[in-house]
This record gives C-alpha cells, structure tokens and sequence, in this order.
C-alpha cells in the first residue's frame, strides 16, 4: 500500500459568505493501491487550500483513510460533466443582481413609512405619499403599494427564466444532438487541436482547456473529520438530504443552496454545475477549414489529471456552441494530462460560486 498526505480546505456553496479560517482542514494520511502523484500544494493555511505530499516523521498521528487513487475520471465526473449540456437564461443572471437593489428598496419603504409623520411635518415628504389604502379589514402603505412590484421583479424574473429552461430542455431530449468529433493532443500547457467537426445543426464558436478540483465525496470526509452520518455536520457542510431531494452534485459533496437554476427529470442533468474550484485558460475562436488551434492551459502550473476520494483535479475541454434554433449549448469532455514533475507553489486556490448563473 502507498501512503501519502491529503490537505484540504474545500470551499463551500458560497465561499464568500464564510471565513476560510473558520472552516477546518481536513488533514489524513491516504492509502491506496496505486502510487500518488508528484507533490503540489494549491493555497495557503489560512484560506482555501488542497495538498498532496509524502508522508513525514510527525505525520503518523493523523487519522488514516482508505481510497482509490486512479488517473482516470471517476464514474461521477462522467455522468455530470461530460457531453452536451444547455446553458442556462440570463434572466437568472440578471434576476441575481436585482435582488439586492430590490430588497434595499423595500427596507427603506417600511422605514419612511414608520416615521411619516414625523416626515411630513418636516416637509420632507408629501402628504400625497403618506398614509395608507384600506382594502377590506387591512391598510396598506401607499409607498408599499409601489414598492413591493418592484420587489417582486426578480422572482418573475426567475419564474420566466425557469420556464424557458424547461422549454430548452424538453427540446433538446426530444431532438438530441449527436457528440461532436474531436482531434486532440496534450502538448505541453495545453492541447493542439487538429479538427472540429458539430453535427449539421450546430455551429461551434470557441473552446478552451480548463482545470478544478472537484467536491470531496462527502462520506470521507465526515471520516476525516472523525464525525458521523446524522450528526452535527463540520462548518461548511449540510445536513445530507433525502435521496429524493439531492442535486446532482450534493449526492457526493458539501455545501447549502439552489446549484442550478430548474433541472427536469431525466437521467442525465443538462445543466451543467460548476466547479467551486476552477481555473480556465484563455477562450479560442474555432475556425473552420481544418485550422489547427491550441487550447492553452491557465497561467498557473497545475498538476496531471488524478482522482481520489478528497483531491479530485480534473481536466476537460469546453466548446461553446449554438444550434439552428438559437439554443446556446457546451460540449464538456475530459481531458487526460499526465504528471507533472517539480510543481511550484500556486498560492491562491481558484474559487468561485457554485451558482451557474453567476458566469
């Protein structure tokens, strides 16, 4: 058996809402039957961080887990992030950026409201604002008659959004498109792409070469963590939901909160999640005609492609793409890097939401 050291501080749904500090680091001793990789350490100890490295004299009192460590995708990263998937309306987009205004503007309706009086003697506001409507038994404000519609613009704003995804992804399994051909060589930093050819009804626009980490499996590490199933989950972890309840990537992770705007039911998700860690090179416009392209990597070093239970680092070309109706789709499929020796140390690991309107 090979052993070796995991460290990891994973960040949550949304990391921008917690102190990295506040969340432990999982630290154990890995042991498995294929070798690990060449160190790397992404991150510092006092913010978000992975690190993979040998085994040292004072490393023997850490909890010891075991699992695999393979160089190919587990069976959880193809189901949810390789093929087509629909992108999402950007009515999500801009109903996420309206809800603060919204909710600012309506706080400060109920505080005018409460000190009207006061207002109005001051001539500050006028008595044809002032004052309530009486509907029935109850009074309600005039300035909250005009305020609470526009409150309510971001929920109708992700109601028709949710609606037309629903529409989108109805279409696209009742008329799927067939897996684009692909000619790819790892060179390098990137990939060299030799051809691209989209199925007739689609039109490729550009690709890139991107790199994350995927969740931890959430069953190593509550053992990590030394915590059991059931009870007081680590900060930065959920409860475990109910197996009919779960989204397509809390199944295996951590993390609180709406992942993707409304999935319907069908096998495989079309909506793709993010990774919470990513960290994507430059996009390339795809020309026709059989015209090389390279997909450069992102300006940091990362390490190969390698997959365990805590440290997944995961590969994958994305090709943005649009169909004759107008649909907007991404083809995902993953990439093989091979090892890297003598990584140097990256000291910021790459998060972002979990939301998938918020790219």
């Amino acid at each position: 058996m090979y052993k070796s050291i995991q460290r990891v501080r994973y960040p949550p749904f949304e990391h921008s809402h917690m102190d990295p500090r506040a969340v432990p680091i999982i630290e154990v001793v890995v042991e498995s039957a294929n070798p690990p990789p060449p160190a790397f350490r992404i991150g510092s100890d006092d913010d978000w961080m992975v690190e993979w490295r040998g085994c040292k004299a004072d490393d023997l009192d850490l909890p010891k887990i075991s699992c695999e460590v393979s160089r190919e995708p587990f069976p959880f990263l193809l189901r949810t992030r390789d093929g087509w998937y629909i992108e999402p309306d950007p009515l999500h987009k801009m109903a996420r950026r309206l809800i603060r205004p919204t909710v600012i503007l309506l706080i400060l309706t109920l505080l005018i409201h409460s000190m009207e009086p006061g207002l109005v003697s001051l001539g500050l506001l006028s008595e044809s604002f002032a004052g309530s409507y009486r509907v029935g038994p109850l009074d309600y404000p005039k300035l909250l008659l005009v305020a609470f519609p526009v409150f309510m613009i971001p929920i109708v704003f992700r109601m028709i959004a949710n609606l037309r995804d629903i529409k989108r992804q109805n279409d696209f399994i009742a008329s799927p498109v067939e897996p684009p051909e692909i000619s790819l060589e790892v060179e390098g930093d990137g990939v060299r792409v030799s051809r691209v050819r989209m199925p007739v009804d689609t039109i490729a626009a550009r690709g890139r070469l991107q790199v994350g980490v995927a969740v931890p499996e959430r069953s190593k590490v509550l053992e990590s963590l030394q915590r059991e199933e059931g009870g007081q989950p680590s900060p930065g972890m959920s409860t475990r939901l109910p197996e009919s309840r779960i989204t397509s990537g809390e199944e295996l992770g951590t993390g609180v909160g709406e992942a993707t705007p409304m999935p319907v039911a069908h096998p495989r998700v079309l909506l793709l999640e993010p990774m919470r860690v990513h960290d994507p090179g430059e996009w390339v416009e795809i020309r026709g005609g059989g015209t090389e392209m390279i997909f450069n990597g992102p300006a940091n070093r990362w390490p190969g492609s390698i997959y365990s239970a805590l440290i997944a680092v995961h590969w994958e070309v994305v090709i943005d793409a649009i169909r004759d109706d107008g649909t907007r789709i991404k083809w995902v499929s993953h990439v093989f890097v091979p090892e890297r020796q003598g990584l140097e140390f990256i000291t910021e690991l790459p998060v972002r939401s979990g939301r998938i309107e918020s790219t």
